[in-house]
């Protein structure tokens, strides 16, 4: 009774708002409260429910009737005598909760002197130091909520760091069964977990690092989920389309990862996704062994893989079993593909391994039952960006989404011995039969069969749609290469011929070949070439191979590549290209031991030639070009370091008076993509002039535009070149191998040029040709350049962004084609 009447006159005092800092001296009591600068958050005293006898400290939505709590300090050590109890700052263990008996029951443990305690609009609580750094902050220590905009580190040095973990119940904040956290075993994944035992398990990372969708599919919402890897440190964030409507990411008391965006329509929460989906078979191992959810039909459903059928009519958690049991040895095997897959946990990853060394991996070893095979490269900074996993046990919890789009390779047994028999009875005579007939023709075969390989190559190009008439008319001749031809030439693709691999493939070493007149490849001397193969995991289909073919076949200009000439042979698609000695440009550019051989003249020269090759594209050519994946490994270097722009992949072609183009398919890389197009699709000219601003600015720096090396309070090269323009220090930004012989006014004039093209607005960056008039000429004045707020990011958090903070984000589907 004495609690009850206590806490009926705790909540009949009218809360006195205070401002957002707590200072030393200045303590709040449980009558009072911080309230952030904008009014989104306050941070204060709250007892769970009504009538709780517990009181806890903790930040909540302020602008909403509904109080809803996203963290508490307090959790596990609950004020139980509210009437003294208080929040303040001292000098020897930071911020403090204490209770009248002296009491702590809560504190950061942080020695200092002279800081303070401020509430951001963010939902962030920090400590602060006079000199305004932050030196500890809520958001390193969350309890069940990621707020938008959040750096919710995961991991470091591969050790599991974050964890959410869920309320008891809806009206007991302390520490629940369920929590979520990366996966020990593997930090590939995140796990929902129920006590220790898994309860819902996310997918494993994929080369997509960024995924983007519109919430509910009629709204204007759009919700922006992305993997932060800065080397060491692993970090997850979302953010959304609207930062003015409020949303949290929460585990709630029953082990639901759910969405939630608040409607002012209903006053109340409304629910956008969550996992587990009620009544679905997300649950960890629903299925059972060899079986999967399936949510391709209009209810997700428990099916088998192909080749197992179930152990019982219900599937469920009793599985799947072998049609045909796997026998060991050569021709006893054979591997499906099954597209759109969760692949399965308890997996074993093997690392340094290409697309094909993961297959013959599988392959060579009896107990392997499936493989899986992804390059996790995307501008951050793993040693070994493949990512290749084997499954030697049963395969629990797979799911088929048509969202996911990893392929899992399956072993089957191929048909029992005695089908085999059967039909070779029938085979063999018909065989015998037809012999005289095959030797026959066998010597025509022969002799017309180089020519009928180029036929077939030709009419797999040029009667592909829109060959022709995206290039005004014409056909377009190409140079086919044999692809016997090329396999004798680089000795069977051995790998001594290797110069390089990357996500699409390989690239061979150069050998002789010679185009005659009529278009004909012969290996037989002539000019040095290139041969670049690409593989089933590359993503690179017929239509993109085409895309690059016809473009680069048309275009000519000393700063793009030259297409020598190509080759389809089966699911083999080839591309010969001249040979440049020295690679690609990030091979000097972030390599300390090679980025000396870029002097400050060798590296004006290859901004200035990149900007003229860009400007031959979108003006000068027949056609308006636009590259859509401008980056360092995109640009190839030749014997004098002129600079040579490649892959023209998925280059789009714009007609007419055309100035825009929209999508739903977003692809290119993380960093570069400029951010109308990230955000809505939209693509222009102004696009590739984005991504040539970070570029110059990554070759002024000698940093990617993700770079661990960066200053901790920055994960984009494009707000740390800002801060430090906008403070007068852009000298810090120049590379330190070279700083002392900068020519400073050309350095400082790039800078100014870079940050003018990663603009956030397109209109407001400049035209390819102004870019190459003011690289040009030096007495040219340059416009003040806007803030790039798209790319600006924070440390984990702790800096007060002014504008909105967004990392990465995609409207439908991301697809990061990587270079070399």
């Amino acid at each position: 009774m004495v609690y009850f009447l206590m806490f009926l006159l705790l909540l009949s005092i009218p809360l006195c708002k205070t401002d957002d800092q707590l200072t030393l001296g200045k303590p709040i009591f449980p009558s009072e409260m911080l309230i952030s600068k904008g009014g989104i958050f306050a941070l204060g005293f709250f007892p769970p429910a009504n009538f709780s006898n517990s009181l806890y400290v903790g930040v909540w939505f302020h602008n909403i009737p509904q109080r809803t709590v996203v963290w508490v300090a307090n959790r596990d050590n609950p004020i139980t005598t509210p009437s003294s109890a208080t929040l303040a700052i001292t000098n020897s263990s930071g911020m403090v909760l204490s209770d009248s008996q002296g009491h702590i029951l809560w504190t950061t443990k942080i020695s200092v002197t002279g800081a303070s305690a401020v509430l951001l609009d963010t939902g962030n609580f920090v400590l602060r130091l006079p000199n305004g750094t932050d030196i500890w902050q809520s958001f390193d220590h969350p309890t069940d909520t990621i707020l938008a905009g959040m750096m919710f580190l995961m991991s470091y040095k591969s050790e599991i760091i974050g964890r959410l973990t869920a309320w008891r119940s809806h009206d007991d904040p302390s520490t629940g069964d369920f929590s979520f956290s990366l996966d020990p075993s593997s930090d590939l994944q995140g796990m929902t977990w129920n006590g220790t035992k898994p309860y819902c398990r996310n997918g494993v990372r994929t080369s997509v690092t960024v995924s983007g969708a519109q919430y509910p599919s009629n709204s204007s919402l759009f919700m922006y989920q992305t993997l932060i890897d800065s080397g060491n440190k692993l970090y997850y964030s979302y953010t959304v389309s609207d930062s003015s409507i409020y949303t949290r990411l929460t585990l709630d008391s029953t082990g639901t990862m759910m969405f939630l965006s608040w409607d002012n329509s209903s006053s109340s929460w409304m629910l956008i996704f969550q996992r587990p989906a009620a009544g679905s078979c997300e649950v960890y191992g629903s299925c059972g062994p060899f079986g999967y959810c399936d949510f391709t039909g209009a209810v997700p459903a428990c099916r088998c893989l192909d080749g197992f059928e179930p152990v019982d009519p219900s599937i469920s958690q009793s599985g799947c079993r072998r049609k045909e049991e796997l026998r060991c040895g050569e021709g006893g095997h054979r591997f499906v593909s099954l597209p759109d897959m969760k692949v399965p946990d308890k997996f074993l990853q093997i690392r340094n391994r290409s697309f094909d060394q993961c297959a013959a991996e599988c392959s060579s070893n009896c107990s392997c039952k499936a493989y899986a095979y992804a390059n996790l490269s995307s501008g951050g900074t793993m040693a070994d960006p493949s990512r290749c996993l084997v499954w030697t046990g049963e395969l629990v919890d797979s799911e088929k989404k048509a969202s996911l789009g990893e392929n899992l390779y399956l072993r089957l047994a191929e048909p029992p011995v005695g089908k085999k028999n059967r039909l070779l009875k029938i085979v063999v005579p018909i065989t015998v039969c037809m012999l005289l007939l095959t030797c026959i023709v066998l010597t025509w075969i022969c002799k017309h069969r180089g020519k009928q390989n180029k036929e077939i190559q030709k009419r797999l190009m040029l009667e592909y749609p829109g060959t022709s008439n995206e290039l005004g008319g014409e056909n377009v001749k190409f140079p086919f290469i044999s692809f016997g031809d090329i396999v004798a030439a680089t000795d069977n693709f051995c790998e001594s011929n290797l110069l390089g691999r990357g996500g699409f493939g390989k690239v061979y070493k150069r050998f002789p070949i010679y185009i005659d007149d009529n278009m004909k490849g012969i290996l037989e001397g002539g000019t040095e070439v290139a041969v670049k193969r690409l593989n089933e995991g590359s993503g690179q289909g017929i239509e993109e191979f085409r895309n690059e073919v016809v473009l680069i076949a048309k275009l000519q200009h000393r700063n793009l590549v030259r297409l020598l000439g190509c080759c389809i042979h089966e699911d083999e698609k080839l591309l010969i290209y001249e040979y440049l000695p020295n690679k690609s440009l990030d091979a000097f550019l972030f390599d300390a031991t090679r980025k000396y051989v870029l002097d400050w003249p060798t590296r004006f020269k290859i901004i200035k030639g990149i900007a003229k090759g860009l400007l031959y594209l979108h003006q000068d050519s027949r056609l308006t070009i636009i590259h859509r994946d401008l980056k360092a490994s995109n640009i190839l270097l030749d014997t004098e370091m002129n600079p040579k722009i490649s892959d023209f992949g998925i280059a789009r072609i714009f007609h007419g008076n055309q100035q825009q183009a929209n999508t739903t398919r977003v692809v290119g890389t993380y960093g570069y993509m400029s951010p109308e197009y990230v955000l809505g699709g939209a693509f222009s000219v102004k696009s590739d002039t984005y991504s040539f601003g970070v570029l110059l600015l990554e070759i002024v720096s000698g940093l990617k535009i993700s770079s661990s090396k960066l200053t901790p309070n920055f994960f984009s090269l494009t707000a740390y070149a800002w801060r430090l323009w906008k403070d007068g220090n852009a000298t810090e930004l120049l590379d330190k191998f070279f700083v002392d012989s900068y020519p400073l006014h050309e350095a400082f004039r790039c800078i100014h040029v870079g940050l003018l093209c990663v603009q956030d607005h397109p209109n407001d960056r400049p035209s390819m040709s102004s870019v190459v008039f003011m690289l040009e000429n030096e007495s040219t004045l340059l416009p003040a350049p806007k803030q790039p707020v798209y790319f600006e990011m924070k440390n984990h958090g702790t800096q007060e962004a002014t504008e909105e903070s967004v990392y990465s984000v995609n409207t439908m589907s991301t697809t990061t084609l990587e270079g070399r």
